[in-house]
């Protein structure tokens, strides 16, 4: 029992210590924790608080106002009536006034201003979504830069693996007479460079997971397992399905609600009111004293001003919308002139690989017959070495075409969003 709990306890660790992640879920992660990403909820926030401010147009609005004057000549009768004593209007008046408009028909102004605000907020959210599509690109660089770096690192083990037997192969060879230690000393100084390349190699990985790191908000490291995807197929007829069309129709929508609300400019406005005021004089002009009142009633406004700039206002939003589809236009161009790009890379890389494992096999006969020859003294170390790195350089370039096919197909990917 105890034996099985322990052997449990193993397997938990390792499966801890070498986590496996997917290209798919460091997009995820990276996206989750990009601080951009927080915009989302901002944007929905400042567009449910306008559209509340803009309803609130309805409710009944007050106002309160006051005034003090004083007038060079006022009101004065040209006669005079027995038992009538009125000097006329005081040249100084007084007035404190609370007046209450509720909103009846304001020409669709407020409907037509809570749906400019959900368009742009529609659009600030589509904006938000090109800007965010950004960020799978820079992730798919760091992810397959490190997948590159990883296959390196294992090319470049089996070259110190072979380099240490033939050190081993070459020191037996010099008890023999047929190399020296010269021979021994190249072999050595291969290792080196070997060693070299690696430190190299583990330094340029090192930072990319660090990278890496600080775009997923968590903890990449070499014991992480990152799994390599599968070989999608390359699909010349793919749709295009980026986030930039859905944001350029996000903006013609915007343009078409304020080309409607062009016309709340000269609809008729109805409204109605009540004023309570405090003054002298009130409504009996002819009562110098501070009198209470009140008038109630309605109103109708008509404002024809708008009509002098309708024509232009309305060709400015042609001209803008005729903008909007010039981008799409150049946007659709530049996308398809890039998945002809990849589509070319593709082609040239999966011919290349076809002839990638033809020439491993042929460097590994030339090295062995290399080897041989060293062995009966017939061809130097040196040149035994130049194939052997040749041999190496071959299985290098079979690993780099692979990876190179991948990133090509999945850049292919992020080009149509498929």
């Amino acid at each position: 029992m105890k034996r099985n709990l322990l052997l449990i306890l193993c397997i938990c660790m390792g499966i801890h210590s070498y986590a496996q992640l997917t290209l798919e879920e460091c997009q995820q992660k990276a996206q989750a924790n990009y601080p951009l990403s927080r915009q989302y909820q901002l944007i929905e926030r400042s567009t449910s608080y306008t559209l509340a401010n803009a309803a609130k147009g309805n409710l009944p609005q007050i106002s309160l106002h006051g005034k003090v004057s004083y007038q060079s000549d006022a009101t004065t009768l040209p006669f005079t009536l027995p038992n009538l004593d009125f000097q006329g209007m005081s040249k100084d008046q007084y007035q404190i006034m609370m007046e209450v408009s509720q909103n009846i028909w304001d020409g669709g102004q407020i409907h037509s201003q809570k749906a400019q605000v959900q368009a742009q907020g529609e659009e600030a959210e589509r904006q938000l979504d090109v800007n965010m599509y950004a960020l799978r690109e820079r992730i798919n660089q760091l992810f397959f830069g490190i997948l590159l770096f990883n296959e390196q690192l294992d090319q470049n083990a089996l070259l110190q693996e072979e380099l240490q037997r033939n050190l081993v192969n070459i020191k037996a060879y010099c008890t023999y007479g047929i190399a020296n230690e010269a021979d021994v000393d190249a072999v050595r100084v291969e290792i080196l460079n070997t060693r070299q390349q690696r430190i190299q190699i583990e330094s340029s990985r090192n930072a990319y997971l660090r990278m890496l790191s600080l775009f997923m908000g968590e903890e990449v490291n070499t014991n992480t397992l990152l799994q390599k995807p599968d070989l999608p197929l390359s699909d010349t007829s793919l749709s295009i399905n980026r986030p930039e069309l859905a944001l350029y129709s996000a903006q013609e929508q915007t343009l078409h609600i304020k080309e409607q609300s062009l016309k709340t400019g000269y609809m008729p406005r109805f409204s109605l009111f009540a004023q309570g005021a405090y003054g002298n004089p009130g409504l009996n002009m002819l009562k110098d004293s501070f009198e209470p009142y009140f008038i109630v009633g309605a109103k109708v406004s008509w404002r024809f001003g708008s009509l002098y700039t309708l024509k232009n206002d309305r060709k400015k939003l042609h001209t803008e919308r005729l903008q909007v589809q010039n981008n799409r236009d150049v946007f659709l161009l530049n996308t398809r002139i890039a998945l002809t790009e990849q589509e070319q890379a593709i082609h040239s890389l999966r011919k290349q690989m076809e002839e990638d494992d033809e020439m491993i096999r042929l460097r590994i006969n030339i090295r062995k017959a290399a080897e041989a020859k060293v062995a009966n003294g017939t061809l130097t170390v040196t040149e035994m070495l130049r194939e052997l790195t040749h041999e190496s350089l071959a299985k290098q370039n079979k690993a780099l075409h692979e990876i190179q096919l991948l990133m090509k197909l999945y850049q292919q990917k992020h080009i149509t969003n498929e």
